[in-house]
Protein backbone atom coordinates (compact mmCIF):
# COMPACT_ATOMS: atom_id res chain seq x y z
CA UNK A 1 0.00 0.00 0.00
CA UNK A 2 2.75 2.54 1.00
CA UNK A 3 4.32 1.86 -2.53
CA UNK A 4 0.85 2.56 -4.02
CA UNK A 5 0.66 5.62 -2.50
CA UNK A 6 4.50 6.81 -2.77
CA UNK A 7 3.23 6.45 -6.92
CA UNK A 8 0.80 8.76 -6.51
CA UNK A 9 2.59 11.21 -4.50
CA UNK A 10 5.34 10.96 -7.45
CA UNK A 11 2.65 11.68 -10.64
CA UNK A 12 1.26 14.59 -8.52
CA UNK A 13 4.81 15.59 -7.79
CA UNK A 14 5.48 15.30 -11.20
CA UNK A 15 2.94 17.16 -12.91
CA UNK A 16 3.48 19.77 -10.43
CA UNK A 17 6.85 20.49 -11.01
CA UNK A 18 5.90 20.44 -15.14
CA UNK A 19 3.13 23.02 -14.70
CA UNK A 20 5.69 24.86 -11.90
CA UNK A 21 8.93 24.83 -13.98
CA UNK A 22 6.95 26.14 -17.59
CA UNK A 23 5.71 29.32 -15.68
CA UNK A 24 8.74 29.69 -13.90
CA UNK A 25 10.73 29.96 -18.18
CA UNK A 26 8.23 31.75 -19.28
CA UNK A 27 9.86 34.82 -16.67
CA UNK A 28 13.77 33.65 -16.18
CA UNK A 29 14.21 31.42 -19.39
CA UNK A 30 14.81 27.57 -20.28
CA UNK A 31 18.42 26.81 -19.14
CA UNK A 32 18.06 29.64 -16.29
CA UNK A 33 14.93 27.37 -14.62
CA UNK A 34 16.85 24.00 -15.14
CA UNK A 35 19.06 25.52 -12.80
CA UNK A 36 17.26 26.70 -9.91
CA UNK A 37 15.18 23.92 -10.07
CA UNK A 38 18.39 21.68 -10.25
CA UNK A 39 20.14 23.97 -7.83
CA UNK A 40 16.94 23.66 -5.12
CA UNK A 41 16.73 19.79 -5.34
CA UNK A 42 20.79 19.88 -4.56
CA UNK A 43 20.40 21.78 -1.63
CA UNK A 44 17.38 20.24 -0.41
CA UNK A 45 19.02 16.69 -1.19
CA UNK A 46 22.05 17.36 0.55
CA UNK A 47 20.10 18.77 3.89
CA UNK A 48 18.30 15.48 3.85
CA UNK A 49 21.15 13.50 3.83
CA UNK A 50 23.13 15.38 6.39
CA UNK A 51 20.07 14.70 8.36
CA UNK A 52 18.78 11.35 7.55
CA UNK A 53 21.42 9.53 5.10
CA UNK A 54 22.40 6.33 6.22
CA UNK A 55 24.38 5.38 2.73
CA UNK A 56 28.26 5.60 1.67
CA UNK A 57 29.60 7.32 -1.01
CA UNK A 58 32.42 5.51 -1.35
CA UNK A 59 30.26 2.49 -2.84
CA UNK A 60 29.92 4.59 -6.12
CA UNK A 61 33.06 2.74 -7.24
CA UNK A 62 31.19 -0.35 -7.33
CA UNK A 63 28.39 0.79 -9.62
CA UNK A 64 27.57 0.32 -13.53
CA UNK A 65 29.21 4.23 -14.62
CA UNK A 66 26.09 3.95 -16.83
CA UNK A 67 23.98 4.76 -14.10
CA UNK A 68 25.54 8.07 -12.94
CA UNK A 69 23.71 9.23 -16.31
CA UNK A 70 20.62 9.92 -13.48
CA UNK A 71 21.33 13.79 -13.56
CA UNK A 72 21.93 14.42 -16.81
CA UNK A 73 19.03 12.36 -17.88
CA UNK A 74 17.41 15.02 -15.25
CA UNK A 75 18.48 17.90 -17.10
CA UNK A 76 16.44 16.47 -20.64
CA UNK A 77 13.46 15.44 -18.24
CA UNK A 78 13.19 19.11 -16.99
CA UNK A 79 13.64 20.63 -20.46
CA UNK A 80 11.62 18.75 -22.67
CA UNK A 81 8.48 18.38 -19.80
CA UNK A 82 8.50 22.39 -19.67
CA UNK A 83 8.59 22.22 -23.91
CA UNK A 84 6.06 19.81 -24.05
CA UNK A 85 3.60 21.19 -21.21
CA UNK A 86 4.31 24.86 -22.50
CA UNK A 87 3.20 23.77 -26.22
CA UNK A 88 0.60 21.16 -25.39
CA UNK A 89 -1.07 21.91 -22.34
CA UNK A 90 -0.24 19.52 -18.97
CA UNK A 91 -3.18 17.27 -19.26
CA UNK A 92 -1.98 16.12 -23.11
CA UNK A 93 1.80 16.58 -22.46
CA UNK A 94 1.39 14.91 -18.99
CA UNK A 95 -0.57 12.27 -21.06
CA UNK A 96 2.41 11.77 -24.07
CA UNK A 97 5.01 11.58 -21.18
CA UNK A 98 2.90 8.83 -19.53
CA UNK A 99 2.51 6.52 -22.67
CA UNK A 100 6.07 7.19 -23.59
CA UNK A 101 7.26 6.26 -19.63
CA UNK A 102 4.55 2.90 -19.79
CA UNK A 103 6.31 2.04 -23.09
CA UNK A 104 9.91 2.13 -21.87
CA UNK A 105 9.06 0.69 -18.85
CA UNK A 106 8.06 -2.20 -20.33
CA UNK A 107 10.91 -2.94 -22.79
CA UNK A 108 12.63 -2.36 -19.63
CA UNK A 109 10.81 -5.22 -17.96
CA UNK A 110 10.42 -7.52 -21.17
CA UNK A 111 14.00 -7.48 -21.74
CA UNK A 112 14.71 -7.49 -18.12
CA UNK A 113 17.65 -4.82 -18.79
CA UNK A 114 19.71 -2.49 -17.11
CA UNK A 115 19.55 -5.67 -14.65
CA UNK A 116 16.11 -5.28 -14.17
CA UNK A 117 13.40 -8.82 -13.40
CA UNK A 118 12.84 -10.17 -16.74
CA UNK A 119 8.18 -9.44 -16.91
CA UNK A 120 6.38 -10.39 -19.44
CA UNK A 121 4.83 -8.06 -21.58
CA UNK A 122 1.55 -9.70 -23.48
CA UNK A 123 -1.27 -8.51 -25.67
CA UNK A 124 -2.70 -6.80 -22.74
CA UNK A 125 -0.10 -4.44 -22.44
CA UNK A 126 0.40 -3.17 -25.26
CA UNK A 127 -3.85 -3.12 -25.79
CA UNK A 128 -3.98 -0.93 -22.70
CA UNK A 129 -1.17 1.13 -23.85
CA UNK A 130 -2.87 2.04 -27.70
CA UNK A 131 -6.32 2.73 -25.50
CA UNK A 132 -3.96 5.30 -23.79
CA UNK A 133 -3.30 7.07 -26.91
CA UNK A 134 -6.60 6.71 -28.33
CA UNK A 135 -7.80 8.46 -25.41
CA UNK A 136 -5.09 11.20 -26.00
CA UNK A 137 -6.00 11.66 -29.38
CA UNK A 138 -9.72 11.59 -28.44
CA UNK A 139 -8.63 14.40 -25.76
CA UNK A 140 -7.24 16.71 -28.20
CA UNK A 141 -9.55 15.51 -31.07
CA UNK A 142 -11.15 19.01 -32.62
CA UNK A 143 -14.25 19.08 -33.49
Amino acid sequence: MLAIIYAIISGISMTLQGVFNTKLEEKVGTWETNVIVQGTALIVTLIIVTLFGKGNFKAIKDVNKLYLLGGFLGVIIIFTVMKSIGAMGATCGIGIILVAQLASAGMIDAFGLFGTEKISFHLKEFIGIAIMILGIIIFKWRS
